[in-house]
């Protein structure tokens, strides 16, 4: 049985496998089934208590990878937040030019 340290080592090292396991296994079905087996390894070593939480990152990993479904996060987040919109710098105001 893995306590948590051990399965955090154990995603961590899928992770780092990820690569080989797709370039390993072209075909999605080939890789989906490579990573079915590492994913069950882990959760069938994963005591009953640790297994929810334990499901939940592996499905990120497989979302992130593209064998599960699931919506990744690709939108972009402001480095720094304005206190307030006052904080903010006035909009900037289009300059027309002359004949266009």
């Amino acid at each position: 049985m893995l306590d948590a340290a051990g399965i955090d080592a154990a995603i961590a090292r899928l992770e780092q496998d990820m690569p080989g396991l797709q370039h390993g296994h072209r075909g999605l079905f080939a890789f989906a089934a490579a990573w079915a087996e590492r994913h069950d390894a882990i959760l069938r070593d994963t005591p009953a208590t640790l297994r929810e939480a334990t499901s939940l990152r592996l499905r990120r990993v497989a979302i992130r990878w593209g064998v599960a479904d699931g919506v990744r996060m690709t939108g972009q987040f402001p480095a720094l937040e304005a206190a307030d919109a006052g904080a903010l710098p006035p909009p900037r105001h289009r300059v027309s030019h002359p004949g266009g």
